[in-house]
């Protein structure tokens, strides 16, 4: 399970994001039927002409099975000027 820890002034909030949940925003985010939607819209609104490219879902899943077995691991870690910190780890 991944951990999203967001800590803002004196509130602290914890979310986490099971793997089930993470393969299925994988399987959002390969589906072509997005990818065609994202890249209109990047053409619509961007200056400069940028697409991005398809991914197979095929490619990611040993990606994620590998992700799972590293518990602890701490992805990212960052505090703003403001004082909100943020972390990511598994």
């Amino acid at each position: 399970m991944m951990k999203i820890k967001i800590r803002v002034k004196a509130r602290r909030f914890i979310i986490p994001v099971p793997y089930a949940f993470l393969d299925l925003f994988i399987g959002i985010l390969t589906s072509k039927r997005i990818l065609v939607l994202v890249n209109r819209a990047i053409e619509k609104k961007a200056k400069k002409k940028f697409q991005i490219p398809y991914i197979n879902r095929q490619d990611l899943k040993p990606l994620l099975r590998e992700v799972s077995k590293q518990k602890g691991l701490l992805l990212v870690e960052t505090s703003l000027k403001d004082g909100t910190e943020i972390s990511i780890k598994l």
